[in-house]
C-alpha cells in the first residue's frame, strides 16, 4: 500500500510512531495527484510548493517533539468556496476571475493550527448551484458524474489526491459526491463548523464538513472543525471531541434505528435499496433494535429545500447578478433569476414550514436514537445526464432525484453522515445515510465506525 492510500489514521499513526514522515506522506499524494488529475480533474487549484514547504516545517515540528494531533503533516484538499489567505476563491466561477482571499476563513484556520498540508482547492458546481460538479469526473468511472456540488473534495478523497477534504452542504453536496465516490462524508449539525470564510448559498441550509476514507477519520477532522465562532451568528458551541469519538468495540446493543416506512425508498433503483437494506440488517446483527418511522411532512420537503435556497442564494448575488450576469453559467444564472421573482410570501411559508418539519422530526427522533436509509436514489448517472426514469415510468431531473433524499438533514439542521455500503451491478458505489438528533455526531459516528469495522471484519482475506 502506498502512503497515499492510507487512511486518516493510518498515516496519523505512521508519524506518530515515526514509520512515515509527513514529507514522505505529501510526496506520496502529490504524486497520486499528477498522475490522476488529467483525467479525474478534481482540483480548481494546486499548491504543491506551499504543500511541500508545509510538510517539512512539521516534519520538523514533530522530530523536535511538538506534535500538534493527529491532522499533524496530513495533506488535504478545501472546496474552492473555503478562503485561505493569499490562494484564489474562485467558486468555480468567471464572476470571481482575479479574487485572492485576504485572510483565512475559520476552518482554514483551524486546519492550519492542527498542523494539516494543504494541497490545493477542489473543483465545485458553480458557487455550489448543483449537484453535479461537471469540471470533475467520477473517481470509480471517469464516464459518470462526480456529484456535487463538493465533487472535487470527494474525487480527491476517493482517488488517493488527498488523504482528507472539506467540502459544503446545502441540500446535499457533501453526502451525494461522497456517496456516489465510495467514500465518507458527515455533514454536522447546523452551526457546529463555523461558516466565516465560507462562501455561501444559502445561509439557513449552508454546512461545512469533512470527506474522509472512514468514518473515524471524519470525527478526527471533525474535532479540529468544531466550536464556536462569534462571526458567524449561527454559529453553536461544541460537544468535548472527546463525545463524538466513535468507541472501541463494535456493538449497537440498546440502539434504536428507524426504518422509514415512507418516502426515503420510494423512487429508488432496485440495486441501492438492496444494498441499505442489506447494510441495515447488519447494523441489527449488531445489536441495534430496528423500528419502521413514517416520514413527517414528506410531500412538503422538495418545496420548502427550494424555496429557502432559491431566494437566499439569489439574495447574496444580487449586485453581480445585476452588473455581471453574462458571466454566470446559464445553469446557475437562470436559478439566481428565478429567486428574483418568488413572492416574499413563499420564502416565509418555506420557513414556517421548516419549523413544523424540525419539530416533527425531534419528534420522531425521541423514539429512535437515528434513522437508516439510502444516501441517494440511484449511483451516478453518465456525464451530461439530465433526466432518471424510475420502474414507475415517472422521470425526474438528476439534481432533484439526488437532493431528494438529502435535503431533510438541511431543513432541519440535524446531522447527517453517509457510509459507503457496496455497489451495484455496474460496479458503482452506494452509501447508506445516517441522520441523527442535534449535536448528535457521536451516534452516527458510533453506529457508522461499527458498521465500517463488521464489513472490514467480513471481508475475505484476498478482498481489495
Amino acid at each position: 500500500m502506498q502512503p497515499c492510500e492510507l487512511s486518516l489514521a493510518e498515516a496519523a499513526e505512521a508519524i506518530r510512531t515515526r514509520r512515515l514522515s509527513p514529507v514522505e506522506l505529501t510526496d506520496s499524494v502529490l504524486r497520486r495527484l499528477e498522475l490522476t488529475e488529467p483525467r479525474l480533474n478534481a482540483y480548481a487549484a494546486v499548491t504543491a510548493e506551499r504543500a511541500r514547504a508545509d510538510a517539512r516545517t512539521a516534519a520538523r515540528e514533530i522530530a523536535a517533539g511538538r506534535r500538534r494531533g493527529p491532522l499533524h503533516g496530513i495533506p488535504m484538499g478545501l472546496k474552492d468556496l473555503i478562503d485561505v489567505a493569499g490562494v484564489p476563491t474562485s467558486a468555480g466561477s468567471r464572476v470571481r476571475t482575479g479574487h485572492r482571499a485576504r485572510a483565512d476563513s475559520t476552518v482554514a484556520a483551524r486546519l492550519a493550527a492542527a498542523g494539516a498540508v494543504l494541497l490545493g482547492k477542489t473543483h465545485t458546481h458553480e458557487f455550489a448551484y448543483g449537484l453535479t460538479t461537471p469540471q470533475t469526473r467520477n473517481a470509480v468511472d471517469p464516464g459518470r458524474i462526480a456529484g456535487g456540488s463538493s465533487g472535487g473534495s470527494a474525487v480527491a478523497v476517493a482517488a488517493g489526491s488527498a488523504t482528507f477534504a472539506v467540502g459544503t452542504d446545502t441540500g446535499g453536496s457533501i453526502r451525494v459526491p461522497a456517496a456516489l465516490n465510495g467514500v465518507v462524508g458527515l455533514k454536522p449539525t447546523h452551526g457546529l463548523v463555523p461558516r466565516h470564510g465560507v462562501t455561501s448559498l444559502s445561509w439557513s441550509l449552508d454546512h461545512v464538513g469533512p470527506i474522509t476514507r472512514t468514518v473515524r477519520d471524519a470525527g478526527l477532522v471533525l474535532d479540529a472543525l468544531a466550536g464556536h465562532d462569534p462571526r458567524d451568528p449561527a454559529s453553536i458551541a461544541a460537544p468535548l471531541a472527546a463525545d463524538r469519538r466513535p468507541p472501541a468495540g463494535t456493538g449497537l446493543a440498546g440502539l434504536r434505528i428507524g426504518v422509514p416506512r415512507t418516502y426515503y425508498f420510494d423512487r429508488v433503483d432496485a440495486d441501492v435499496e438492496a444494498a441499505v437494506r442489506r447494510a441495515i440488517d447488519g447494523l441489527r446483527g449488531l445489536g441495534a433494535r430496528l423500528v419502521g418511522v413514517d416520514i413527517p411532512m414528506a410531500r412538503h420537503i422538495q418545496a420548502v429545500q427550494w424555496s429557502l435556497m432559491v431566494p437566499e442564494a439569489t439574495a447574496y448575488h444580487e449586485r453581480t447578478l445585476r452588473t455581471v450576469p453574462e458571466l454566470y453559467q446559464d445553469d446557475v444564472r437562470v436559478l439566481l433569476e428565478a429567486g428574483a421573482l418568488m413572492p416574499a410570501g413563499d420564502y416565509l411559508r418555506a420557513q414556517r414550514a421548516r419549523t413544523l418539519m424540525r419539530r416533527e422530526w425531534s419528534r420522531l427522533l425521541r423514539g429512535v436514537h437515528l434513522v437508516a436509509a439510502p444516501a441517494v436514489p440511484t449511483t451516478a448517472v453518465r456525464a451530461g445526464q439530465e433526466c432518471v426514469t424510475w420502474s414507475d415510468g415517472t422521470t425526474e431531473a438528476v439534481s432533484d432525484a439526488y437532493v431528494r433524499l438529502s435535503s431533510p438533514a438541511n431543513i432541519t439542521g440535524f446531522p447527517a453522515l453517509t457510509v459507503p455500503v457496496g455497489r451495484d451491478a455496474s460496479g458503482l458505489p452506494v452509501g447508506m445515510q445516517l441522520l441523527g438528533r442535534p449535536l448528535g455526531e457521536e451516534v452516527l459516528l458510533r453506529v457508522g465506525h461499527a458498521y465500517e469495522q463488521a464489513r472490514e471484519a467480513d471481508r475475505p482475506a484476498h478482498a481489495a
